[in-house]
């Protein structure tokens, strides 16, 4: 592969709306990142949770730094990754700021309990993960927050909710998201290219 070195590259701007549209295609799992401990909590909902590491288990969030979580996980030293069932709306449109709920109040209406760390974890979530920070990578207007996982709960549910073309989605692999996402994108065997 030939890679053109950066000082012959020629700097093309790429408006923001255009990568915001290229963005919506992108399919995501929806989880809420909590900060913080005891009254001092809050949280965001996100679809930038990614898996970085089997072993040791580690994942990473993107998280903007005018968030109110930003300064308490770097304060702490940790955060919770809730990934969120598919009847767990409410939850996502609270930590989306959904009513003008802001830090605790986010919290009223759903059931935690306490991490390790620290931090508030949602009970009923599809997976609930402690994570303590191991590196923090800034870039432009983000925080990368590298998380070693140090606790994990799943549960035995299975529908998920996802965010896509700027709305909610749920995927069951019980009943026929399964199929019509297996239909539309998964080729057939034996077939190439993409």
């Amino acid at each position: 592969m030939n890679v053109v070195p950066r000082d012959l590259m020629t700097e093309i701007p790429v408006s923001s709306a255009d990568f915001r549209g290229a963005m919506r295609h992108l399919t995501g799992g929806v989880s809420v990142i909590t900060a913080g401990r005891g009254k001092d909590i809050t949280g965001m909902t996100v679809t930038s949770v990614t898996s970085l590491s089997v072993d040791p288990p580690t994942l990473l969030v993107s998280i903007n730094r005018d968030a109110s979580s930003f300064p308490l996980i770097r304060r702490y030293g940790a955060f919770g990754v809730n990934i969120l069932a598919a009847d767990q709306l409410d939850v996502a449109e609270r930590f989306a700021g959904k009513g003008g709920l802001k830090g605790a109040d986010r919290f009223a209406g759903s059931r935690w309990v306490t991490a390790v760390s620290g931090v508030p974890l949602l009970v009923g979530a599809l997976s609930a993960v402690d994570c303590e920070v191991e590196e923090i990578v800034e870039r432009h207007s983000h925080g990368i927050f590298i998380g070693r996982v140090r606790d994990v709960r799943n549960s035995t549910r299975n529908a998920a909710l996802a965010y896509w073309h700027g709305q909610y989605v749920a995927v069951d692999p019980d009943e026929e998201d399964a199929a019509t996402l297996a239909d539309v994108s998964v080729p057939a065997r034996g077939r190439r290219g993409v």
